[in-house]
């Protein structure tokens, strides 16, 4: 099914992590390299409009939330099926990174959730089984292997990037073992569902997305700096030592757009 999108993963690669001469600047103490700033700003202006009209508007009406018995409401069961799908993408990542341990964690929250979770609609591996999911990817992959960051990126809807990032996105999706094991039509549903569980991430964290698109004075600077401080933290690359195990609820930064 994927085979002749690894015809383009080379020349994906190649142009997307090619090194650019513009010196970086220094913005809010952030190292920024934005060589592509003004093309960036122009899909900036898409996005923005995109998530106005179309994101926003889904995103509110699949908001209801849990009932009063504390039970999942409809957006968390979007939520967890959609998270519990990128699981196997994400223990492929773990062992290419050579950490083992992430890798078995997250296979056996896949199994526990897939099983007694009702096919990830609960989270059983996570209340019952302490078991919370060990977020990777392969632009993770790409910086544990020594790729430079690279120039900053804005990607028409899916947000802010950079070029090592969005050469992760592509092969993740190349080596995602649910896109392969599934049959053709199984695995364009399970795409779909991991793309209406963003919705349900938006939704969740409307308020914090608006303040940013809507609310500040530059939301594309805003966003980027945003956006480079979370990944750095993410990868360790900005000084500061963070737990890989941490709970993500825990974050202080959100990325509106994070993938």
């Amino acid at each position: 099914m994927l085979r002749p999108l690894s015809l383009v993963v080379p020349l994906a690669l190649g142009v997307i992590l090619a090194g650019c001469t513009s010196e970086p600047v220094m913005q809010d103490g952030i190292r920024v390299n934005d060589p592509f700033e003004s093309g960036n700003r122009r899909i900036h202006a898409f996005n923005k409009g995109f998530d106005q009209r179309v994101v926003a508007p889904v995103a509110r009406r699949v908001s209801a939330g849990g009932n009063e018995a504390g039970e999942p409401g409809a957006m968390d069961l979007v939520i967890n099926a959609g998270a519990n799908l990128s699981l196997p993408g994400k223990v492929v990542n773990s062992l290419l990174q050579g950490r083992p341990e992430p890798a078995i964690r997250n296979f056996f929250r896949f199994a526990v959730n897939t099983t007694l979770g009702m096919g990830g609609l609960l989270d059983p591996a996570g209340t019952d089984f302490g078991l919370p999911e060990v977020d990777t990817d392969f632009g993770e992959t790409l910086a544990v292997w020594g790729v430079p960051e690279g120039a900053y990126l804005e990607l028409p809807v899916l947000g802010p990037s950079t070029q090592r990032d969005a050469a992760g996105k592509v092969v993740d999706l190349l080596i995602d073992p649910v896109y392969h094991l599934l049959h053709r039509d199984a695995a364009w549903a399970a795409f779909g569902l991991r793309a209406a569980s963003k919705a349900g991430d938006r939704a969740r964290f409307g308020d914090t997305v608006d303040s940013v698109l809507q609310d500040s004075a530059d939301s594309y600077a805003q966003l980027r700096l945003i956006y480079l401080m979370h990944r750095r933290h993410e990868l360790n690359q900005g000084g500061t030592e963070i737990d890989p195990y941490a709970d993500a609820a825990a974050d202080d930064v959100i990325d509106p757009y994070d993938p």
